[in-house]
């Protein structure tokens, strides 16, 4: 994918999360995909999710638990092959925290996620 589209990607997996859709959200996603959080080794895992059902599961999860979660997507870099968003995670009763994500993107869909924070 070009750079461009992979902008758009990004914009649109915002726009997903922030409207708490999580099939629009894994629509986005590869069917083998991975996905890499601190917060998930927080919860007592591996840090680590494989495929697109375990992460409808944790999404669902987080956003009943936390229905008031938004991001505030702050920049957007992107190549043909990945791109690197940073954005504020806003949850009522706890502090903004800073995070930084990263997706391998292969045929327009986001085969791995990273996340990034303190």
């Amino acid at each position: 994918m070009s750079a461009a589209a992979n902008q758009a990607l990004a914009h649109a997996w915002i726009d997903a999360f922030n409207a708490h859709d999580v099939p629009r959200l894994i629509a986005l996603y590869a069917e083998a995909c991975t996905h890499t959080s601190p917060k998930l080794r927080a919860a007592g895992g591996e840090g680590c999710i494989c495929g697109k059902a375990a992460l409808a599961s944790w999404w669902q999860g987080a956003m009943k638990t936390m229905p008031s979660l938004r991001y505030e997507l702050l920049t957007v870099t992107a190549n043909e092959a990945r791109v690197f968003i940073e954005y504020t995670r806003h949850c009522d009763g706890q502090a903004p925290m800073a995070i930084a994500e990263v997706f391998d993107v292969a045929d327009g869909h986001i085969s791995a996620s990273r996340v990034f924070h303190g």
